[in-house]
């Protein structure tokens, strides 16, 4: 078994997450292939951990990377607004959301996540359920994909991306990745296309986030997550773009003002990576942690 996740802040996570001695719980909300998990478990000979993951197949790398923890690791598979919906209140002991895709979306999955190889666009997490990302592309008009491409990619180009690839696609449908990412760079300035970043890797982002609903799920799994965490644990997430952060750190500000807060911030400023693992690991340099600790 090939793992290529880098459990992103390992060292962070673990200092900022402390379990309680004695059997305890922990509830890492996206497993992915089980970095910080199994970090955890290893750490914490008593503790358990449900973990929860909407894909499948990178679900079935943690198991077996999990295996030797045998009942210590529960798998779940859902998406975690619903899956901790479904939780006990003051259940667990700590919470762990690192909303990052993993490595394996765009190495192995071949799904389309990647504009650097020809896959099949997709992009759902699940592939069994809702729109793929060539349902979009093909399927929406050109107002509707400009605004999300500019909503979820934060991209300038937007209406320019749209229009051409409302265009490309009058001629036949667009299906792979790469050939979505070729119509994307003729479609932006001449400069733009040699900038610090491809040039597709704004609407990529876009679209996936369309396709699994990312942000809207957001806010209900850390309302849930409050709920399901006992007095004195904490919520640590770890979010990759500004329009997760966004989201996160207005949530915890809010919910600490209430006039019944249920929870402290603990993070004033978010935690970032250090420079060594920046160098280890270059796509942590966006990485943000926050944590909360339950009143």
């Amino acid at each position: 078994m090939e793992i290529v996740h880098y459990p992103v802040m390992h060292r962070e996570v673990l200092g900022n997450l402390p379990i309680p001695e004695g059997d305890s719980l922990l509830v890492d909300c996206t497993t992915g292939e089980g970095g910080h998990t199994s970090l955890f478990l290893s750490s914490y000979p008593s503790l358990r951990v449900i973990g929860i993951d909407r894909d499948k197949e990178i679900q079935k790398k943690a198991i077996e990377r999990l295996a030797p923890f045998g009942d210590r690791f529960r798998p779940v598979n859902g998406w975690f607004d619903e899956v901790l919906s479904a939780l006990p209140s003051e259940s667990a002991d700590a919470i762990l959301f690192d909303l990052g895709i993993s490595m394996f979306h765009y190495v192995e999955s071949e799904r389309g996540f990647s504009f650097r190889t020809e896959e099949k666009l997709d992009m759902r997490l699940n592939p069994e359920a809702g729109m793929s990302a060539a349902d979009i592309v093909n399927g929406y008009s050109e107002e509707n994909l400009a605004d999300v491409i500019y909503r979820y990619g934060e991209e300038r180009y937007s209406r320019r991306i749209a229009r051409a690839i409302v265009e490309k696609r009058s001629e036949a449908p667009i299906e792979g990745s790469a050939e979505l990412a070729e119509i994307i760079r003729l479609a932006v300035p001449r400069d733009y296309r040699y900038g610090r970043i491809h040039p597709a890797t704004r609407t990529f982002q876009a679209l996936r986030i369309e396709v699994n609903k990312e942000l809207d799920r957001i806010v209900p799994a850390l309302t849930e997550a409050i709920r399901v965490l006992r007095k004195g644990g904490r919520i640590a997430v770890i979010t990759f773009h500004s329009l997760e952060d966004r989201k996160v750190k207005w949530f915890f500000k809010d919910e600490a003002a209430a006039e019944n807060a249920r929870i402290r911030i603990l993070t004033k400023k978010p935690i970032i990576p250090s420079e060594e693992e920046e160098k280890e690991n270059p796509p942590s340099r966006s990485a943000k942690l926050r944590v909360v600790e339950r009143s």
